[in-house]
């Protein structure tokens, strides 16, 4: 009888215990460095938003000088002076974001916003309608002006110099609000002052242009 003895299975041979120490510490390493790689690399392409610098305001208003602004201040009827003295007295200290100034003569009928200043002068000259359309150049409104009614004011709009001159033609003493070019949408910068003049300025009918109806 043949004694047959079972051939033992190899046995895979016992891992390198420095080979694998070795492997891990390498894998340890790798990782953070690979993390740190990619975060630099994210930085280079996105720039870190706090650090631009901010940009000019565009709503943002111009230093305001403390020298008062220069205005004519003539001499006025007892009537129109307390109408404009009633006007100066109702008007905002603030006029969106220009705050309101010192004039040089004439406060209780002059106002000055902002800078470059935008004016306010009560009891000025009434401008007169032209007598025909062939009547120009003799400073006349022209008959074909198209005149504008903003909050029950009818303003006639001319321009002088670098800014628009806005008068109003259907008030017992007129008022006129000159607003420099550097201001967008003059009128409705005008328009800021006709809620006051509604409330201090009676409305007149006699003279009064077709327009203003």
């Amino acid at each position: 009888m043949v004694d047959v003895r079972t051939r033992p299975e190899s046995q895979p041979p016992a891992p390198d215990r420095t080979m694998r120490s070795a492997a891990l510490w390498a894998t340890v390493i790798a990782v953070p460095v690979a993390v740190l790689a990619g975060l630099l690399i994210f930085t280079k392409i996105v720039p870190e938003t706090g650090s631009a610098a901010p940009g000019p305001s565009a709503t943002q208003p111009a230093a305001v000088p403390a020298a008062p602004v220069q205005m004519a201040a003539p001499k006025l009827a007892p009537r129109p002076a307390e109408v404009c003295l009633a006007v100066t007295s109702q008007l905002p200290v603030k006029v969106r974001d220009l705050v309101a100034r010192k004039v040089s003569a004439g406060p209780e009928q002059n106002a000055a916003y902002g800078e470059p200043p935008l004016t306010v002068a009560c009891g000025v000259a009434q401008p007169k309608m032209c007598a025909s359309l062939d009547d120009t150049g003799t400073g006349c409104v022209p008959l074909d002006t198209e005149l504008l009614n903003m909050n029950k004011v009818c303003w006639y709009a001319a321009r002088q110099g670098d800014a628009a001159v806005f008068t109003t033609m259907d008030r017992e003493v007129p008022v006129q609000v000159t607003v420099p070019k550097q201001y967008a949408q003059p009128a409705q910068w005008a328009n800021e002052f006709s809620d006051t003049v509604v409330k201090t300025d009676k409305s007149i009918t006699a003279g009064v242009p077709s327009g203003c109806v």
